[in-house]
């Protein structure tokens, strides 16, 4: 099967090209996928209003149904039996009324950060939030003033950006840079770019897109400068689950207890678990002037109440998940050393590094010697896949695309292989 036929292949060929059935329930393909749950499943996600199948780009840009989908940050797998099985229990009540959040809930993510990090963490710290990129405005809105000065470490997470902007504060750039194998983080040049301006600093652990699972020394030299300098550190933890051998996230906020109390913490079950749509996230805030803060801008904007989906599928996931999670860690990165290998052999022109962490691929295109625009065109009217575009995660970001490695191995092999065909066209 020749290059040129991938890109008039549909993902739902794709079950063909490989199972020779269309409509099955599970395809095994080997290998992988073993344990108890089946990671070579191919899940139809069209037609069921997801994001990243809708045939459309982060901007409502409309694309050919062949293309190949893996920009934005969902995972293909299906979600574990025991948090769907959570996720029904309100509907077969049979009443979707109004809820709140019983103790369970608290008790679901004091359980399971301490078990994994050791962070004692109390009830009363906790704040639910409806997802961690509108706590990212929250806590912007709530420690800093319009024209005050926001601390980022580009290339990152776009929304990072976009709140900044969007609240009428200054962004402080502090560019991550690569040293041998892996991004750093520049702490002369940070220190050099804070001002007494300087209120927020919005942190990426592990970070989104470069993959680094901060070290604990990592985190201690950071928080030291930004605590010298009376910064408010709020610390986007989403990823935390997703972490290689021979990696262990550190929440920013355990390292010390002066720490603690000049950090928000964000955590959420979305990414870990692939529940993303269910919008449940929280903030875990030890300092009860800076919680109050908080609370003040979640008050004001009445978003305190709670989806009755929300709570069942938050509390299901900490409290059942750990098995899914362990074989999806195995499973994901098995992924990414598939693809860190296929591309040096395949592709040489693109660089890449392992990621220590999450299910995202960071690739440099900039051996190409084009610009981003030139190379999104490429990918996605020649090769027919969709990446996210480097550029839209500010500096350093330009002429690197990033990866969804979040899918069963032949999906990713199919992407990979249109990667190739517009690399040697």
């Amino acid at each position: 099967m020749g290059h040129n036929s991938y890109p008039s292949v549909p993902i739902l060929l794709i079950k063909e090209r490989y199972d020779g059935i269309l409509g099955i329930g599970k395809i095994l393909f080997g290998g992988a996928g073993m344990g108890k749950y089946n990671f070579d499943e191919i899940v139809d996600r069209k037609g069921h209003n997801s994001i990243k199948w809708a045939g459309m780009d982060m901007n409502g840009n409309t694309y050919d149904e062949d293309v190949l989908p893996m920009w934005i940050a969902d995972m293909d797998f299906r979600v574990a039996d025991e948090i769907l099985e959570g996720l029904r229990r309100p509907i077969d009540q049979g009443v979707l009324g109004y809820n709140y959040r019983p103790d369970s809930f608290y008790e679901a993510i004091i359980d399971w950060v301490g078990e994994r990090y050791n962070w004692k963490i109390e009830k009363e710290w906790i704040l639910f939030i409806p997802g961690i990129v509108p706590g990212l405005g929250i806590a912007t809105r709530a420690y800093s003033k319009e024209g005050d000065g926001v601390l980022i470490q580009p290339p990152v997470y776009p929304p990072f950006y976009r709140v900044i902007e969007n609240n009428r504060r200054v962004k402080v750039e502090n560019q991550l840079f690569q040293n041998e194998d892996r991004y750093v983080m520049d702490l002369k040049d940070m220190e050099q770019k804070i001002s007494e301006n300087t209120k927020v600093a919005l942190f990426c652990n592990p970070h989104n897109p470069v993959g680094r699972v901060w070290s604990k020394e990592e985190l201690e030299s950071y928080a030291s400068i930004c605590i010298e300098h009376g910064i408010i550190m709020v610390s986007d933890e989403i990823h935390c689950d997703l972490t290689f051998k021979g990696h262990k996230h550190t929440p920013l906020a355990s390292i010390s207890e002066e720490t603690a109390m000049n950090t928000i913490t964000f955590m959420a079950p979305s990414k870990t678990f692939n529940i993303p749509g269910l919008y449940a996230s929280v903030a875990i805030i030890p300092n009860e002037t800076l919680r109050k803060a908080f609370n003040h801008e979640i008050e004001v904007m009445e978003i305190t109440h709670t989806n009755i989906f929300s709570v069942a599928g938050f509390e299901a996931a900490y409290r059942y998940g750990g098995e899914w999670l362990k074989e999806a860690l195995v499973y994901v990165e098995d992924n990414a050393d598939f693809a860190v290998d296929y591309i040096r052999k395949n592709i040489p022109e693109i660089k890449v590094l392992k990621p220590e962490g999450t299910f995202l691929l960071w690739l440099d295109f900039t051996g190409l010697g084009k610009s981003s625009k030139e190379l999104s065109d490429l990918l996605l009217n020649k090769g027919k896949i969709l990446l996210n575009d480097g550029a839209t995660f500010g500096m350093g970001g330009e002429g690197f695309f990033r990866l969804n490695i979040g899918c069963p191995r032949k999906v990713l092999e199919e992407g990979l292989e249109r990667i190739k065909m517009v690399i040697k066209y």
